[in-house]
């Protein structure tokens, strides 16, 4: 191995951990909410992308990794789909900001396998506060939806 492909290796290096770092973070947040999809799946995700990322970039160039990229875009919908659960009888559906994560989890390691460290660092920072931050906030928006659409009596009593 010479000088310029040991470099190469610890720039892919480099990216991998990124991916392996944010993937981790959004897939903590997401475990400690009581998902199904948490650490390992995000991280996996994650650093999937960022390998499918840097073999587009090697094999195929600059011009056309952009077939990779929409490769993972869509092809990350099949395992979001699988944390998307709609309960018999029920009209709630129930994991769509996980899915969603998982999405997001891809795009920043696309991101990383890019080379656009400080663009997968902000989207990153965006999604934890999305995910962590925002959270009281959608759930006080849940209950006052809620409160809204029962019979004037019933609400009047809370």
């Amino acid at each position: 191995m010479n000088a310029l492909d040991l470099q190469i290796f610890l720039d892919d290096l480099l990216r991998l951990g990124v991916a392996l770092l944010l993937g981790g973070l959004i897939g903590a947040e997401r475990q400690l909410a009581g998902q199904s999809a948490g650490l390992r799946t995000h991280v996996m995700v994650a650093m999937g992308a960022t390998v499918l990322t840097l073999v587009g970039l090697s094999v195929a160039g600059d011009q056309q990794v952009t077939r990779v990229v929409q490769g993972v875009a869509s092809g990350i919908g099949f395992i979001g789909a699988g944390a998307i659960l709609r309960a018999r009888g029920d009209e709630k559906v129930k994991g769509l900001t996980t899915a969603a994560s998982i999405w997001m989890s891809a795009a920043m390691g696309t991101a990383a396998g890019l080379g656009e460290l400080p663009l997968a660092a902000a989207a990153g920072c965006a999604a934890l506060f999305v995910l962590a931050v925002l959270r009281p906030a959608s759930r006080w928006l849940a209950k006052r939806a809620a409160k809204q659409a029962m019979p004037a009596g019933e609400r009047d009593s809370l």
